[in-house]
């Protein structure tokens, strides 16, 4: 029998914030509201630091612009495709490795690659997907830093009609801190949907890891 969906009562942790855990069929994933200290000055800073840009896909043979700003950051070898874009790495900053070090003590896990999105207003967006591509250790979590505007961040099963488990939204808002914990990615997919009365900019940090393990070549 598949298990319903679980929002655990918010618990206290040792720097005395809030976390709350909310578990399902194959779904664990952590959320500390207002977790990051000087959430402010950080979201200044990374607007004008980080080389933002705007990368183009083409579906059915037209290319589009993707509705927000990118950035993708790692450890040298740390390539990564998404949506048939393999995006070029950007060293490291001092202000996001600093970052990562946080995000690494909260997450338990040590994280070699970033990709950064930015969303302008509430039309920017992002579909319904997993961060399950050939690249990404699955058998690590995934640590996602919210800053700015807040927006609702989107969960459901991939197979709906067969654990029973509907759709939900976790608001996340300036500095909080969400931690996908495997096997999150493999059965279920998230998004960050439309808000058209959204004005303000957000910003997203996920902190992933990239395997060693070569990979596959493509089926000719």
């Amino acid at each position: 029998m598949s298990r319903q969906l679980d929002l655990l009562a918010p618990e206290p942790v040792p720097s005395g914030e809030v976390e709350h855990v909310v578990r399902a069929d194959g779904l664990v994933v952590r959320h500390r509201p207002g977790w990051l200290a000087e959430a402010d000055h950080h979201l200044s800073a990374l607007l004008q630091e980080v080389p933002w840009k705007q990368e183009q896909i083409t579906l059915f043979g037209r290319t589009h612009p993707i509705p927000r700003l990118t950035c993708w950051m790692g450890d040298p070898g740390c390539h990564y495709t998404y949506s048939g874009v393999r995006n070029a790495i950007e060293a490291w900053t001092p202000r996001l490795q600093a970052l990562r070090e946080q995000v690494e003590a909260e997450a338990g896990c040590p994280f070699n690659s970033l990709l950064l999105n930015r969303y302008r207003n509430g039309n920017d967006r992002l579909g319904w997907h997993a961060d399950d591509e050939p690249e990404l250790d699955p058998d690590r979590p995934i640590a996602s830093l919210s800053l700015g505007a807040s927006r609702s961040f989107r969960l459901r099963p991939r197979h709906p009609a067969v654990n029973g488990t509907a759709a939900f939204s976790l608001e996340l808002g300036h500095g909080d801190l969400l931690i996908m914990e495997p096997p999150t990615q493999r059965h279920w997919l998230h998004q960050l949907p439309r808000r058209r009365r959204v004005l303000q900019e957000r910003l997203n940090l996920t902190f992933r890891v990239i395997g060693t393990r070569p990979l596959k070549p493509p089926l000719s």
